[in-house]
């Protein structure tokens, strides 16, 4: 059971404290600064998925200044949208976003609606980023819970050295921790991302440098966590064969030939092939009634058979 301490902040979670250290050490991210629109950090939401502030926040600002609205981005083809990605990985991302760009511009006076249940019925916006626009955006007291969050949990109230999969009990845990005060509760879920990102952080946590006055798990002796670990390797995966193909089509003006494709994956012909028609029925590449194959939205580009 939580236990409440001074500042409506449960056992392990001192709000005072680590509402200071925020204060004092946050990273400047852009999409954290003043004047940022709920689109432009929904945007950011969806980039920093399974992929380091590093590689989004270039990108991050080209979307900005390309398409400071939903509509600009729904006015732009599937393809803009693909090329425009780049190498941030999970490209399928990209495609949902400029679906939901174009649900907003149409059904939603081109804003990014402040309700959680509204935000999950948008394509592409799950639990998380429901709660994280709500939250970072408009500023509501609501649970954000990333991994960075579930570990910070884990390891100060409970005394785990990993959080474990994803559970239900992982939202009401974490609105329990937050200050009553809303304007405190989304600084508070702010801060305690930071905290799992940079100091609490999976492999190599910074004890030295967390702000926590206590912590279930420093205080159990830091026990090793049971959790086998799996490295995700990347060299010579589909995904990484995935990735060659979609290349070749981003840097391609149309459709090109089958064999184009085949010259950028030939270490596994079984692996190219399964990696194109995971691409296809993904809808992030099309086929043409010629053959060719091209970004999502440009196989129809005319005389582009011939």
């Amino acid at each position: 059971m939580v236990r409440t301490v001074r500042n409506g902040a449960p056992n392990g979670i001192d709000a005072d404290t680590l509402l200071d250290w925020y204060q004092e050490t946050a990273r400047d991210l852009p999409w954290r600064r003043p004047g940022v629109t709920a689109w432009q950090i929904l945007m950011s939401e969806i980039m920093l998925q399974q992929t380091p502030v590093v590689r989004v926040e270039p990108i991050w600002r080209e979307w900005v200044a390309r398409w400071p609205v939903p509509s600009a981005m729904a006015a732009s083809s599937q393809a803009e949208v693909l090329r425009a990605w780049g190498k941030l990985g999970y490209p399928r991302r990209a495609l949902r976003l400029h679906e939901c760009a174009r649900v907003l511009a149409s059904e939603h006076g081109d804003e990014v609606p402040a309700d959680v249940e509204v935000l999950l019925g948008l394509p592409g916006i799950g639990a998380y980023t429901a709660r994280a626009v709500a939250c970072f955006a408009y500023g509501q007291r609501v649970p954000v819970v990333d991994t960075n969050v579930r570990r910070v949990v884990a390891r100060a109230v409970h005394g785990r050295a990993e959080a474990g999969n994803p559970s239900s009990r992982d939202l009401p845990e974490t609105e329990a921790l937050l200050p009553l005060r809303i304007d405190r509760a989304a600084v508070f879920s702010a801060a305690l991302m930071e905290l799992g990102a940079t100091v609490c952080t999976a492999r190599t946590p910074d004890c030295s440098r967390c702000p926590l006055p206590s912590c279930a798990w420093v205080t159990a002796g830091r026990p090793v966590s049971e959790v086998v670990r799996r490295t995700q390797k990347y060299e010579g995966t589909d995904r990484q064969a995935r990735g060659r193909l979609l290349d070749v089509l981003r840097a391609a003006s149309g459709p090109v030939e089958r064999v184009r494709l085949d010259l950028a994956w030939t270490r596994d012909p079984g692996q190219r092939d399964r990696a194109l028609d995971s691409l296809l029925v993904d809808g992030l590449i099309e086929q043409t009634p010629g053959g060719l194959f091209a970004l999502a939205g440009e196989g129809g580009t005319p005389g582009a058979d011939s």
